[in-house]
Parts: C-alpha cells; structure tokens; sequence
C-alpha cells in the first residue's frame, strides 16, 4: 500500500469530484450508451443519406430550438443552485432548482408535442431506420429528463452541498447528452 505524497494526491483528484463518484461513474456510462446509439445513427445516414435527409426534414427544428433552450437554461439555473447553496443560500438554492426542474417540465412539453404531431402524420418508430434512431435516442433521453426533474426535486427537500452536487451533475449530463442529440438528429443535412 503506498502512502506518503503519491497516495495522498491519488485521492485528492477524486475528492475533487463535485458529487458522488458513483454518481460520475453512471455519467460515464451514459454517454458511452448514447455514444454507441449516436454513431450506429450516423452508420444509417451513411448507408441511406437520401433517406436519412428526407426523414429529418419532417422534424420540427424550432421544437428542436426551444427544447435546447430550455435545457441550457436550466442548466444555468442548477449550476446557481450549487453556487447558492455552498454560499449558505438554502432558500434561493431551491428556487434555482424549482426553476430548473420547470424547463425540465417544459422541455417534457414540448417533447411530447412533437412526437404527438409525429403519430398524427402517421409516423412512429417503425417508419424508418432515422425515426426507429430518432423515437429511441430521443425517448430514451426524454425518460433522463424525467429522472433529472425527480432528482432536483429530491435534493430541493434532501438539500446537503453533496446531494446538490450530484444531482446537477446528472443534470448537466442531460444537458450535454442533448447537445450531442441535437446537431445528429435535427441539425446536420
């Protein structure tokens, strides 16, 4: 077992982690998931772009827009919860997290909208290779959402630095996830 300087510096890197380590180590996995679901997306648009464009023309960029916003907002609005918080700010901290949680909420909204105007068209996850990618990538983030919504509301009551800590630190994993969503499924022609 080593000890001295080295042992010491060992740990402190991983002290260093805002959060829970477990909590980064569910991070890591999760962008590894959407990772592989992202280039085996890009493998699609490479077999059939023609098909890929045709289908992605159908989505609705400025749902696409908001959503972003929103997400990149309440991202903002977690990260000032932490600040708050470590400033002693219980108070502010969970309204910083309320406002989060609700882009979160609005984000949900206007998810479920697009997929609602999607069915409508007749369009599901079986019409094509791009929307099986798009319903699975997009679902699958939309239910990160939904566990994001639920942490913040949970570190909001449970509010030590610690629990706050990894709890945005998920969420921001939301916020980059669609990030990387975004410019594949909506954005790139």
């Amino acid at each position: 077992m080593e000890t001295g300087p080295a042992r010491r510096q060992d740990t402190d890197v991983l002290s260093e982690l805002p959060g829970e380590l477990m909590m980064w180590v569910l991070i890591a996995s999760e962008i590894l998931v959407f990772g592989a679901g992202l280039l085996a997306c890009l493998g699609v648009r490479i077999g059939d772009p023609v098909q890929f464009a045709s289908d992605q023309a159908l989505l609705d960029r400025t749902a696409a827009a908001i959503n972003t916003f929103a997400l990149v907002t309440s991202g903002f609005c977690a990260a000032a919860a932490v600040r708050a918080r470590e400033a002693g700010k219980r108070g502010i901290a969970r309204r910083w997290l309320f406002a989060a949680g609700c882009l979160g909420i609005v984000f949900l909204a206007v998810k479920a909208m697009e997929y609602a105007s999607k069915i409508a068209l007749g369009i599901g996850i079986e019409t094509s290779p791009f929307f099986t990618f798009y319903f699975l990538l997009t679902g699958f983030h939309a239910l990160h959402v939904v566990a994001g919504v639920g942490l913040l509301a949970f570190v909001a009551w449970a509010d030590s630095l610690r629990n706050m800590e990894a709890a945005v630190a998920f969420w921001h994993l939301v916020d980059l996830i669609w990030v990387l969503l975004l410019p594949i499924i909506y954005v790139l022609r």
